[in-house]
């Protein structure tokens, strides 16, 4: 008997299913679009700004990597905590957090020449989209161009066999950002190598003094480590890093 009222409402409910899809399928829903803009801008204006405006900031991690301080000083970072041989302390977040905001302070006095001969006149609508950004570039060039090795800003030149400009203003940023990138990553591990050494010497001291007493099984990481902590600690070994980094760059 139950197992007759539990199909009878089964072909109840697929009967009303089917009626109420009938029903929906004779009254469609009607067409919904969704415009962006206000009604005395040119078709597709807003939507390309948008667009545009979403490229930007996808790209924003590369441009802060490749066309400021950043990749220098998280590279001399990196090797700071690896010639320590601390593993993950200072953790990740820590480390970029101050490389971050190093990369701020060296930046700042580009930065400000971007926003005043590029952003404000922007914004007052004094100056195009395209002027702002050819005006916002020759601050950034400046500074790309001072950290520049010209054996690596030669390099990009001939490939693409580009004349050698007269100032830096006439370099084209497809060429000076890959040759910046490049000088920053070879001054980076010039600084990483001599951070390397006092640690390096304090290990080989360690394991063989470790090997002359027979104690082959005790590693010397155990025992050097907490000896290049005091070393770095004693010579304030952060102050010492920051200063040579702010010190690295040409201004």
């Amino acid at each position: 008997m139950n197992k007759k009222i539990i199909l009878t409402l089964f072909v109840l409910q697929l009967a009303a299913l089917f009626f109420h899809t009938q029903s929906f399928a004779a009254d469609p829903l009607p067409n919904v679009s969704v415009n962006i803009g206000g009604e005395g801008e040119q078709p597709g204006t807003s939507a390309l700004s948008v667009l545009l405006m979403i490229t930007i900031l996808s790209v924003a991690p590369a441009i802060l990597v490749l066309m400021t301080s950043f990749t220098r000083i998280v590279i001399v970072l990196g090797f700071i905590r690896t010639s320590l041989g601390t593993q993950q302390m200072p953790p990740n977040q820590v480390l970029i957090g101050l490389a971050m905001f190093l990369t701020f302070f060296i930046m700042s006095p580009t930065l400000g020449q971007v926003n005043e001969v590029a952003l404000q006149p922007y914004l007052k609508g004094q100056i195009t989209q395209t002027q702002a950004l050819t005006n916002a570039a020759v601050p950034m060039k400046k500074f790309m161009f001072n950290q520049t090795r010209e054996k690596d800003l030669l390099l990009f030149l001939n490939y693409t066999k580009t004349q050698k400009p007269k100032t830096y203003e006439d370099v084209p940023l497809t060429v000076l950002v890959p040759a910046f990138a490049l000088s920053e990553m070879h001054t980076a591990f010039q600084m990483g190598f001599m951070v390397f050494i006092p640690f390096l010497i304090i290990d080989m001291v360690v394991a063989s003094t470790l090997m002359a007493m027979g104690m082959m099984m005790l590693p010397p990481v155990m025992i050097s480590l907490p000896f290049k902590i005091l070393l770095f600690v004693l010579v304030d070994g952060w102050y010492l890093i920051v200063k040579s980094l702010l010190l690295s760059f040409n201004t």
